[in-house]
Parts: structure tokens; C-alpha cells; sequence
């Protein structure tokens, strides 16, 4: 099988995932660009990185790429992706795209926008996958409602948190723009695009900073009626959407790779059970895809215009946390609504 040039910029938490896990798709080969000394010597001899470069001018004077993948904070993503898009190197941006839409402009203009996507993971799961096909296909009558909730104990899962992005809104960071941004673009891709929403959001629990770690929030995707509920600091690590149709209700538990479904309201629950992989397999699934997006035999997982859709919504999330959780209207980009996808 032929391997790919993957650039990976940025080799930190999510970078270094990113980086092992298009190397264990066994189509790629992979660099790293790491302005930190240390780590870059450190990823770079834990996972036998030949190409290791301080600077993405350096790695792109030095070498062919056919990829790369942007994993730097968030108010850097667009500038380090035009680098590469000059060079008409295909671009895969972490999320979230940008912090606020008027930093995507050139993004929209430049290079052919099939070579752009946006790393919202969770569409690579399969269980979400077949839950939207159900959905798409009408199998379940048109969607009405949809209710996520969702909780982890960060400082478990990333304990490093208080001196990484996490902890300023302008480098992408609180819960809005880091976790519950997963949660916008699933849902988005499950019943169409937010047009408005009221939130809130607090700091209530997590040490060391200060940006929401709980939020609330009620949106309209069209005329679907939605609301989410995200906090950082619960014991169970669990995420669930549900979405209540005209026929019947779909789940999607991120927690028990599955979906479920029931119709009956006096049945039981039917479970179909889809991927049962590790957290890695997930990234290496995504990893996958995006290198038949390079191929040219497969769009990208989430385009460029559903990501700058998801990065309006929390734009739209934080001014209205803001302004004592008014109502926000979403500037809705050239996403088609789900009616018109079946």
C-alpha cells in the first residue's frame, strides 16, 4: 500500500494522538512540526519520527507532503492551515476551527474546499454513523426532539489542563469551545444546523481556572427543539443524544459504543451494538478516512463549511452566556438541513 507524507503540527495531547494513530493505519508515514524542544524530541523518539521540524516553514522547505494535520490552539489554526493550503497540501484542522467566524474568511476563498475538513471525531464513530443513516433514511419518521447529556472528570482524562488552552476562551479553551463543541457538531449532523440558542454556563468546580466548566443550553435546529446539559467534574465519563421522532426515539451512547432504538411504548429498548474499539481506534478510523479524502475517493467526515457552522454556534454559546443567556440567532452557513439529504 502506497504511505502517505502526513504532517502532523502541533504534538501536544491531541497532536500526539493524531500523529500515533496515522501511523498505525499503516498508510502513512509521519512528521511532526514542535516548536517545543523537549517534546518534540520526545514524541519524536517514541514513535521513531525521522522528520521532526521547529517550524512549519522548515518542514514544508524540506519535504513533499500529502497531508497535514493542524493541532495547534485554536486562534492559530486558520494562518498555519493557509501555509499549507498555498502549497495545495490537503489540510485536516482540529476543532475548534477558528474562535470566531470572521478568522475563516480566507479558509472559505482559498484552494478547493473539498481539501479542508474539520476533526470532529465523533462522526468517525460508527454507532453515531448507522444512528444518522436510521435517521436520514426516515426510518424513524421526522425528528421532533433531541436532549444530550453529557459529564466527564477532566482532570482525570486530562490532567494537565490548567496550563494548556483549556484555560483562556481566546486559545479555544472552557467547555463550550472544547467539549461541548463535539456535542453541537453531532447533533448538527444528526437533525441539521442550529439557528438559535440561549446558554449557561459557570465556573463551578474545576481548580486553577476560571472558564465554564458546566453548561446549559436550549437551541432550535429548524424546527427540531434541543437541549444540552455538559459538565467537567461528574465521576461517570458518559455521553448520550437522544433523538425522540415521529415513530419512535434513537439514543447514541458514546459511553457503550452503541446506539439504541425503541418504537413500542410499552417495549423495551433494542440495542445495536457497532463498535466496540479503544479510544485510538476511533482516531485511527478517522485517520482512515481522511486519507481516502487525500485519495479523492471520499469527502471529507465534516466539510469545511459544517465546521465553520459549529464554530457560529459557539460563537453564538458564549455571547449569549454573555448577555444573561439571551437568545442568539446562528449565522447558518451552506449546510443542507436534513430534509434535504434523504
Amino acid at each position: 500500500m502506497a504511505k502517505h507524507h502526513v504532517l502532523i503540527v502541533g504534538v501536544g495531547s491531541i497532536g500526539e494522538r493524531h500523529a500515533r494513530c496515522f501511523a498505525q493505519t499503516g498508510r502513512a508515514v509521519v512528521g511532526i512540526v514542535e516548536p517545543n524542544a523537549k517534546l518534540r524530541t520526545t514524541i519524536a523518539k517514541r514513535y521513531g519520527i525521522e522528520q521532526a521540524y521547529e517550524f512549519l516553514t522548515d518542514a514544508l522547505d524540506a519535504a513533499s507532503w500529502s497531508t497535514a494535520v493542524i493541532c495547534t490552539p485554536a486562534q492559530t489554526h486558520v494562518a498555519l492551515a493557509n501555509q499549507c493550503l498555498e502549497l495545495h497540501i490537503p489540510v485536516l484542522i482540529e476543532k475548534p476551527l477558528a474562535i470566531t467566524t470572521l478568522d475563516v474568511e480566507s479558509l472559505i476563498t482559498r484552494g478547493n474546499p473539498a481539501c479542508i475538513g474539520v476533526a470532529y471525531v465523533y462522526r468517525a464513530h460508527p454507532a453515531l454513523a448507522a444512528m444518522r443513516e436510521a435517521l436520514v433514511g426516515g426510518q424513524y419518521g421526522r425528528p421532533l426532539q433531541l436532549t444530550a447529556t453529557c459529564g466527564q472528570h477532566f482532570p482525570t482524562y486530562r490532567p494537565a489542563y490548567a496550563s494548556t488552552y483549556y484555560a483562556r476562551h481566546d486559545t479555544g479553551g472552557g467547555a463550550i469551545q472544547d467539549a461541548l463543541t463535539h456535542i453541537f457538531n453531532s447533533s448538527e449532523w444528526l437533525v441539521g444546523p442550529i439557528s438559535r440558542i440561549a446558554v449557561d454556563a459557570q465556573h463551578m468546580v474545576l481548580p486553577d481556572v476560571q472558564v465554564e466548566d458546566t453548561v446549559h443550553a436550549i437551541a432550535r435546529h429548524g424546527e427540531v427543539m434541543a437541549s444540552y446539559a455538559y459538565n467537567q467534574h461528574q465521576a461517570p465519563n458518559e455521553i448520550s443524544i437522544n433523538v425522540n421522532c415521529e415513530k419512535g426515539t434513537v439514543r447514541f451512547e458514546m459511553h457503550n459504543s452503541r446506539w439504541r432504538s425503541q418504537t413500542d411504548p410499552q417495549g423495551t429498548w433494542e440495542d445495536h451494538d457497532v463498535f466496540t474499539g479503544s479510544r485510538d481506534a476511533l482516531f485511527q478510523r478517522q485517520a482512515d478516512l481522511w486519507l481516502n479524502v487525500v485519495e479523492g475517493s471520499s469527502p471529507p467526515l465534516c466539510t469545511l463549511q459544517e465546521g465553520i457552522q459549529t464554530l457560529a454556534v459557539n460563537e453564538a454559546a458564549l455571547w449569549s452566556v454573555a448577555n444573561e443567556s439571551a437568545w442568539r440567532g446562528v449565522r447558518v452557513a451552506n449546510v443542507a438541513p436534513l430534509e434535504s439529504i434523504r
